[in-house]
Protein backbone atom coordinates (compact mmCIF):
# COMPACT_ATOMS: atom_id res chain seq x y z
CA UNK A 1 0.00 0.00 0.00
CA UNK A 2 1.28 3.45 -0.87
CA UNK A 3 2.14 6.08 1.73
CA UNK A 4 -0.70 8.54 2.28
CA UNK A 5 -0.41 12.01 3.84
CA UNK A 6 -2.95 14.81 4.18
CA UNK A 7 -2.60 18.57 4.17
CA UNK A 8 -4.88 21.35 5.33
CA UNK A 9 -4.15 24.34 3.13
CA UNK A 10 -4.72 27.84 4.50
CA UNK A 11 -3.02 29.56 1.55
CA UNK A 12 -3.61 29.85 -1.35
CA UNK A 13 -7.35 29.46 -0.90
CA UNK A 14 -10.40 31.42 -2.02
CA UNK A 15 -12.82 33.67 -0.20
CA UNK A 16 -16.53 33.93 -1.00
CA UNK A 17 -15.84 36.47 -3.79
CA UNK A 18 -13.26 34.17 -5.40
CA UNK A 19 -10.23 36.18 -4.34
CA UNK A 20 -7.09 34.41 -3.14
CA UNK A 21 -6.70 34.79 0.62
CA UNK A 22 -5.13 33.27 3.73
CA UNK A 23 -7.48 31.76 6.31
CA UNK A 24 -6.99 31.47 10.07
CA UNK A 25 -6.04 28.34 12.01
CA UNK A 26 -8.78 26.76 14.10
CA UNK A 27 -8.01 24.59 17.10
CA UNK A 28 -10.61 21.98 16.12
CA UNK A 29 -9.04 21.48 12.69
CA UNK A 30 -5.65 20.85 14.28
CA UNK A 31 -7.04 18.17 16.58
CA UNK A 32 -9.69 16.52 14.46
CA UNK A 33 -7.74 16.11 11.23
CA UNK A 34 -4.82 14.71 13.24
CA UNK A 35 -7.12 12.15 14.82
CA UNK A 36 -8.51 11.16 11.40
CA UNK A 37 -5.00 10.95 9.95
CA UNK A 38 -3.85 8.64 12.77
CA UNK A 39 -6.98 6.47 12.54
CA UNK A 40 -6.51 5.84 8.81
CA UNK A 41 -2.75 5.33 8.85
CA UNK A 42 -1.55 8.58 7.30
CA UNK A 43 2.17 9.20 7.54
CA UNK A 44 1.85 12.96 8.08
CA UNK A 45 -0.72 15.71 8.56
CA UNK A 46 0.59 18.98 7.15
CA UNK A 47 -0.85 22.36 8.05
CA UNK A 48 0.16 24.86 5.39
CA UNK A 49 0.17 28.48 6.60
CA UNK A 50 2.38 31.38 5.47
CA UNK A 51 2.03 33.47 8.64
CA UNK A 52 4.59 32.70 11.35
CA UNK A 53 2.27 33.66 14.23
CA UNK A 54 -0.33 31.15 13.02
CA UNK A 55 2.30 28.42 12.64
CA UNK A 56 3.53 29.23 16.16
CA UNK A 57 -0.04 28.83 17.44
CA UNK A 58 -0.22 25.32 15.96
CA UNK A 59 3.15 24.46 17.47
CA UNK A 60 1.94 25.62 20.92
CA UNK A 61 -1.26 23.58 20.59
CA UNK A 62 0.69 20.49 19.58
CA UNK A 63 3.28 20.96 22.31
CA UNK A 64 0.53 21.22 24.94
CA UNK A 65 -0.99 17.94 23.75
CA UNK A 66 2.27 16.05 23.19
CA UNK A 67 4.67 17.33 25.88
CA UNK A 68 2.35 19.18 28.24
CA UNK A 69 -0.14 18.05 30.84
CA UNK A 70 -2.82 17.19 28.29
CA UNK A 71 -0.51 14.68 26.62
CA UNK A 72 -0.30 12.85 29.91
CA UNK A 73 -4.06 13.06 30.54
CA UNK A 74 -5.19 11.99 27.06
CA UNK A 75 -2.44 9.90 25.43
CA UNK A 76 -4.64 9.00 22.43
CA UNK A 77 -4.64 12.65 21.39
CA UNK A 78 -0.87 12.80 21.85
CA UNK A 79 -0.17 10.06 19.29
CA UNK A 80 -2.45 11.78 16.79
CA UNK A 81 -0.89 15.22 17.20
CA UNK A 82 2.57 13.75 16.70
CA UNK A 83 1.64 13.53 12.98
CA UNK A 84 1.27 17.32 12.64
CA UNK A 85 3.85 19.07 10.46
CA UNK A 86 3.52 22.85 10.18
CA UNK A 87 4.95 24.36 7.00
CA UNK A 88 4.82 27.84 5.45
CA UNK A 89 4.06 26.70 1.88
CA UNK A 90 3.12 23.81 -0.33
CA UNK A 91 6.66 23.86 -1.71
CA UNK A 92 8.06 23.34 1.81
CA UNK A 93 5.70 20.40 2.24
CA UNK A 94 6.77 18.85 -1.07
CA UNK A 95 10.43 19.33 -0.11
CA UNK A 96 9.89 16.99 2.85
CA UNK A 97 9.31 14.22 0.30
CA UNK A 98 12.10 15.22 -2.09
CA UNK A 99 10.23 17.82 -4.17
CA UNK A 100 6.99 18.07 -6.11
CA UNK A 101 8.00 15.42 -8.64
CA UNK A 102 8.46 12.89 -5.82
CA UNK A 103 4.78 12.95 -4.75
CA UNK A 104 1.38 12.47 -6.30
CA UNK A 105 -0.97 15.31 -5.30
CA UNK A 106 -4.72 14.79 -5.09
CA UNK A 107 -7.22 17.49 -4.24
CA UNK A 108 -10.72 17.53 -2.91
CA UNK A 109 -13.46 20.05 -3.61
CA UNK A 110 -17.11 20.48 -2.74
CA UNK A 111 -17.78 21.86 -6.21
CA UNK A 112 -16.64 20.51 -9.56
CA UNK A 113 -13.25 22.07 -10.32
CA UNK A 114 -11.82 19.40 -12.64
CA UNK A 115 -12.85 16.01 -14.00
CA UNK A 116 -12.78 13.78 -10.90
CA UNK A 117 -11.70 10.24 -10.19
CA UNK A 118 -14.09 8.17 -8.12
CA UNK A 119 -13.36 7.28 -4.52
CA UNK A 120 -13.19 3.63 -5.61
CA UNK A 121 -10.55 4.44 -8.25
CA UNK A 122 -8.58 6.56 -5.76
CA UNK A 123 -8.67 3.70 -3.25
CA UNK A 124 -7.43 1.26 -5.89
CA UNK A 125 -4.56 3.62 -6.76
CA UNK A 126 -3.54 3.74 -3.09
CA UNK A 127 -3.42 -0.05 -2.95
CA UNK A 128 -1.31 -0.30 -6.13
CA UNK A 129 2.28 -0.11 -4.95
CA UNK A 130 3.78 -0.12 -8.47
CA UNK A 131 3.95 3.69 -8.17
CA UNK A 132 6.32 4.29 -5.26
CA UNK A 133 5.42 7.96 -4.85
CA UNK A 134 3.53 8.94 -1.70
CA UNK A 135 0.08 10.47 -2.19
CA UNK A 136 -0.78 13.76 -0.49
CA UNK A 137 -4.46 14.70 -0.35
CA UNK A 138 -4.98 18.46 -0.07
CA UNK A 139 -7.98 19.86 1.78
CA UNK A 140 -8.75 23.54 1.31
CA UNK A 141 -10.11 26.00 3.82
CA UNK A 142 -12.23 29.07 3.12
CA UNK A 143 -14.13 28.60 -0.13
CA UNK A 144 -11.70 26.07 -1.54
CA UNK A 145 -8.26 25.76 -3.06
CA UNK A 146 -6.99 28.49 -5.39
CA UNK A 147 -6.95 27.69 -9.11
CA UNK A 148 -3.14 27.47 -9.13
CA UNK A 149 -3.36 24.54 -6.69
CA UNK A 150 -6.21 22.91 -8.59
CA UNK A 151 -4.34 23.16 -11.90
CA UNK A 152 -1.14 21.67 -10.47
CA UNK A 153 -2.85 18.61 -8.93
CA UNK A 154 -2.37 15.15 -10.36
CA UNK A 155 -5.97 14.15 -9.61
CA UNK A 156 -9.20 15.50 -8.20
CA UNK A 157 -11.20 13.15 -6.00
CA UNK A 158 -14.96 13.18 -6.56
CA UNK A 159 -16.99 15.41 -4.26
CA UNK A 160 -18.70 13.90 -1.25
CA UNK A 161 -22.41 13.63 -1.86
CA UNK A 162 -25.27 12.19 0.12
CA UNK A 163 -27.48 9.49 -1.36
CA UNK A 164 -30.38 11.94 -1.28
CA UNK A 165 -29.96 15.11 -3.34
CA UNK A 166 -30.53 17.97 -0.92
CA UNK A 167 -28.86 20.60 -3.13
CA UNK A 168 -26.68 21.36 -0.12
CA UNK A 169 -22.99 20.50 0.07
CA UNK A 170 -21.10 22.50 2.66
CA UNK A 171 -19.38 20.06 5.02
CA UNK A 172 -16.82 21.24 7.51
CA UNK A 173 -13.28 20.36 6.44
CA UNK A 174 -13.10 18.10 9.49
CA UNK A 175 -16.08 16.05 8.30
CA UNK A 176 -14.93 16.03 4.67
CA UNK A 177 -11.49 14.77 5.69
CA UNK A 178 -12.89 11.98 7.85
CA UNK A 179 -15.33 10.84 5.16
CA UNK A 180 -12.66 10.99 2.45
CA UNK A 181 -10.16 8.98 4.49
CA UNK A 182 -12.81 6.42 5.36
CA UNK A 183 -13.72 5.98 1.70
CA UNK A 184 -10.05 5.73 0.71
CA UNK A 185 -8.78 3.52 3.53
CA UNK A 186 -11.79 2.37 5.53
CA UNK A 187 -12.59 -1.26 6.24
CA UNK A 188 -14.76 -2.81 3.57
Amino acid sequence: MRTLAIALVHYPVLDKAGDTVTTAITNLDVHDLARSARTYGCSDYFIVHPIAAQRDLVERICDHWTNGSSGKRIPDRKVALELVRVVPSLEDMYARFGGRQAVEVWITAARRVAPPISMAEASRRLEDDRDPRPVIVLFGTGWGLASSVVESADATIESIRGRIDTSYNHLSVRAACAITLDRLRGAR
